[in-house]
């Protein structure tokens, strides 16, 4: 019996001792990753990452390309408009022969459409009206044709232009018919307002007429306002 329990307890010893040391090497590996970084605090370790299996690279990834965006471009704060229209007074010293001078009175209208920056349509219609023989009469112009533009400094522009048309003179006279064939060429100036879509006009061209079978070459003199559309 006393053999026995020497036995026993040998046994026990054993395996306890056993213990301690399983218990002694799973410390010592907990421990290894854990390090102490000040006495106020601890900092863990993290595991590495497992390694990349076989016939595996690694590669970086290609940078993105972001394209520049696109030059930004200022456009002009002025509007080029390509219709005119205008209204003013006009002035005719109509030569009706070489005998006879009447002043005309009256207004001018007209409508300009530009195809290019210095290139335009112009159509325009004179009305004037005049006192003759005691009595009043009219003289009417309407005409059209090519009209040229340039383009100067502070607002102004400087044109020209040369159309034909037809005319029509009232009363009637002893002289001869009341319609005639008629051109006109001649030129202004556009001074700018501030509103861009307004202007101020001055006009000065050459009517030219044929009535009672000679010619007739009368200056006229126009002002007013163009609108831009």
């Amino acid at each position: 019996m006393r053999h026995a329990a020497l036995l026993i307890g040998s046994v026990l010893f054993i395996a306890i001792s056993a213990g301690a040391q399983i218990n002694v090497a799973n410390t010592d590996e907990t421990f290894s990753q854990v390090s102490l970084v000040t006495p106020s605090g601890t900092s863990f370790s993290i595991p590495a990452l497992p390694a990349s299996p076989a016939g595996m690279t690694a590669t970086a990834a290609a940078p993105m390309i972001v394209n520049a965006d696109p030059p930004q471009y200022v456009q002009s704060v002025y509007e080029n408009y390509r219709w005119q229209a205008y209204v003013g007074y006009e002035y005719v010293r109509f030569y009706e022969v070489p005998a006879i001078t009447v002043n005309t009175n009256g207004f001018m209208y007209s409508l300009v459409y530009y195809l290019k920056d210095w290139i335009a349509l112009d159509g325009e219609l004179n009305v004037t009206h005049l006192h003759e023989l005691n009595t009043g009469g009219w003289l009417l112009l309407g005409a059209g044709g090519p009209r040229f533009r340039w383009s100067g400094p502070r607002g102004v522009e400087l044109w020209g232009h040369a159309m034909g048309g037809y005319s029509h003179l009232t009363p009637q006279t002893a002289f001869g018919d009341q319609h005639a064939p008629a051109f006109e060429a001649g030129g202004g100036v556009d001074i700018n307002t501030s509103h861009r879509r307004f202007a101020y006009r001055v006009e000065a061209d050459m009517v030219g007429t044929r009535y009672f079978s000679t010619y007739q070459y009368s200056p006229k003199v126009s002002v007013g306002m163009v609108i831009k559309f």
